[in-house]
């Protein structure tokens, strides 16, 4: 209900969801324990029914650094909560802290990845059949306007159709409008669960800061999980500031924890030798003396920022390529340059020797988060999908990703589009019972 008590934002389309935390919140806790979520409930966190399943991860050298920067300055660090196992839960074992979660697979499966939580169980069900390296082309319909098959194409490039009485999307904020797009027919003249013209609009990206600090002594942030505290005193920054905005700060090491990623950006991080000997001599010192304080922070949707099909790039397989049309609210700019100095602050407070920082000033280039381009929302001239994932012109098409999502969140989104997922699917069954699918 953010829009409502901050009222409009001029060049965006800052709108409620359509669906409330605490419709919300049995989901959230669906997650935590079915997929397994180490956490501690931290000072501004809201309402949740029942704890976390698993305790926090151990706190790490770099990230006493962060706990005690922010304290000296008034703040309520807490201990990150992460969707990695800190002890064993529903058959996994618990993290081994090898550090290198951030971008990889987890050799012991307690990274709470879909794959090694969700997927095994729905296989097991018997009912669920997982084809993949497959390709999707379309999604067709009859004349009645429902949808009646998938059209892809197999790992071996041969073109197959699978026939449904119903279809969730969930190829996220870029790939879901994509499909929509190119599934167009006479009815759907401008893409599929097009006639609200939103597909594709209002992508979102989260704002992004990064403040490196070298430190006389080693603090291995590379080791263990990525981030073991975060600091939302900012959530939400005072409005006096003359910009909406706000999100968290958390510690990482900058290069994901890999001595080669930290090899191919340490040159122009601190700056000093980029070959040879001397460069080899203060990698090794290097890489286990940094650590990063990093902002993550609002987007807003803006219908100029959006996923639409290229007109002349295809791929392999003939579709007309993604083309991403994009540039930050100068709010969401304001918002990153705030959280850089307030990063800046916390890394001198930490003692660092040598600080750098940076956000993308001139706008994002291109981001991991994409959402809002298939929003959720009761008026169907202003949304794709009502508040029960379905879409507004298609009674048996579902979406279920970060597409469908109506504000950008301080970060991560990851919990919210995977509690949406438990609620779709409660609501698909129910709709399946009263023979609407």
């Amino acid at each position: 209900r953010e829009a409502s008590a901050r009222g409009t934002i001029a060049g965006t389309n800052f709108a409620d969801w359509p669906i409330s935390y605490e419709d919300l919140e049995p989901y959230y806790t669906k997650v935590d324990w079915e997929i397994g979520v180490s956490g501690l409930q931290g000072p501004w966190d809201p309402p949740r029914t029942r704890e976390y399943p698993c305790p926090p991860m151990p706190i790490k050298g770099s990230d006493v650094l962060l706990e005690r920067a922010a304290k000296s300055l008034g703040l309520n660090p807490y201990p990150a909560p992460v969707a990695i196992l800190s002890q064993p839960h529903n058959g996994r074992p618990g993290c081994i802290h090898c550090g290198f979660c951030n971008g990889f697979g987890c050799e012991v499966n307690a990274k709470s990845s879909s794959l090694v939580t969700m997927i095994p169980v729905a296989l097991a069900s018997g009912n669920c059949e997982l084809r993949t390296g497959c390709t999707v082309h379309r999604v067709n319909t009859n004349d009645e306007g429902r949808v009646t098959e998938v059209v892809y194409w197999d790992g071996d490039g041969n073109e197959q159709a699978q026939r449904a009485k119903a279809v969730v999307l969930c190829a996220n904020g870029s790939e879901t409008p994509r499909l929509l797009l190119m599934s167009e027919t006479s009815r759907f003249a401008d893409g599929l669960a097009n006639s609200s013209g939103m597909v594709g609009k209002n992508l979102m990206f989260n704002g992004y800061t990064s403040v490196a600090g070298l430190f006389d002594e080693p603090v291995n942030a590379y080791k263990s999980v990525p981030a073991t505290r975060v600091v939302h005193d900012f959530y939400e920054l005072d409005p006096a500031l003359g910009f909406y905005g706000g999100g968290g700060i958390d510690g990482r090491h900058p290069s994901r924890g890999t001595p080669l990623g930290y090899a191919l950006m340490s040159g122009s991080l601190f700056g000093g030798a980029s070959w040879g000997k001397e460069y080899k001599d203060k990698l090794a010192h290097d890489f286990a003396h940094v650590a990063a304080f990093d902002g993550h922070t609002t987007s807003l949707p803006v219908s100029s920022n959006n996923i639409s099909l290229d007109p002349e790039v295809q791929d392999k397989f003939g579709r007309p390529a993604i083309r991403t049309t994009y540039m930050d609210h100068p709010d969401d700019l304001a918002t990153m340059r705030w959280f850089l100095d307030k990063t800046t602050e916390l890394m001198e407070a930490a003692g660092a020797s040598n600080i750098v920082g940076d956000y993308p000033e001139n706008g994002q280039e291109g981001n991991v988060h994409l959402l809002g381009t298939c929003r959720m929302g009761n008026d169907s001239d202003s949304s794709v999908v009502d508040a029960s994932h379905r879409a507004h012109d298609v009674p048996n098409l579902f979406m279920c990703d970060g597409s469908s999502m109506v504000t950008s969140g301080r970060g991560q989104p990851t919990m919210t589009i995977m509690a949406m997922a438990f609620r779709a699917a409660d609501l698909i069954n129910q709709a399946a019972q009263r023979n609407e699918i």
